[in-house]
């Protein structure tokens, strides 16, 4: 079975910086997804790191409203210029009519879906990026989702079952504290730990499907052929052990992670 290699190097301050023994040197093409939720403290590394950003409707407002409050020494209307969206893309009910006005005036490309009440915003802006970006590669492809946890617990599934929906694309759904990514039982996974800005608590978690065999190596409560399911076992507030987790389960899994304060 194919072994897929994981590594949280969009939290750190360069994508150069060399990982664990063993960590591949291939660096992923980032894109952003901003949501409508607060905006993560580390939101500037993000936007350095993505090839292409979007805001899915109201994730426009956080932008504008909070990355100058990131920035407390810095002009707001400076900050607000340096971190323009490429694209605005949702159902467009909740972004402010100036909020529109403004990136629409510095050349943000704006996409009014509001026809379509089928899918989320997150939905649609996955959709923008696999469909609508022939300048990004998407075969070394990695979307970021910043704010995609937190507030309304209905939003937080929807995000997660996007995870799902695009089960063949790389996603991460991050908030201030922690990540969340998919873990598909089509692979064997290794989880290269950046240990200097995230861990030790993790967990994971059968979302979707009980497993009935899952073995991790690499956690201080390790799994050896262990099933989970709700109502039974399931791994949460496990830590960290080694500098390199591995995976396998026959059923699709979340992979979650605390992120440190430190950055």
């Amino acid at each position: 079975m194919e072994v897929m290699i994981h590594a949280s190097r969009f939290l750190l301050p360069s994508l150069a910086v060399s990982g664990a023994a063993g960590e591949p040197s291939a660096v992923p093409n980032y894109a952003l997804v901003v949501l409508n939720q607060q905006l993560p403290r580390f939101s500037p590394l993000l936007w350095k790191h993505a090839r292409v950003r979007l805001c899915a409707d109201g994730g426009a407002n956080r932008v504008y409203d909070e990355m100058p409050k990131l920035f407390p020494d810095q002009d707001p209307l400076d900050v607000r210029y340096r971190y323009k969206p490429d694209v605005i893309k949702g159902d467009m009910d909740s972004i402010r009519s100036e909020v529109q006005d403004f990136y629409s005036n510095l050349g943000t490309k704006v996409v009014d879906e509001s026809h379509d009440q089928e899918t989320t915003d997150l939905h649609k802006c996955i959709n923008f990026i696999l469909d609508c970006t022939p300048d990004l590669d998407k075969s070394n492809l990695c979307i970021l989702v910043a704010g995609a946890l937190g507030g309304r617990f209905d939003h937080e599934i929807g995000n997660i079952n996007v995870l799902y929906r695009f089960s063949g694309t790389r996603i991460i759904l991050l908030s201030d504290d922690c990540l969340i990514y998919l873990l598909p039982k089509t692979h064997r996974h290794e989880i290269y730990i950046q240990s200097n800005v995230e861990g030790p608590h993790c967990g994971l978690i059968p979302v979707g499907a009980p497993s009935t065999s899952t073995t991790t190596n690499g956690l201080k409560w390790d799994l050896n052929n262990m099933g989970m399911n709700f109502g039974g076992l399931i791994s949460t507030s496990n830590v960290v052990h080694d500098e390199k987790v591995s995976v396998h389960s026959d059923a699709d899994l979340l992979w979650t992670i605390s992120i440190k304060k430190l950055i």
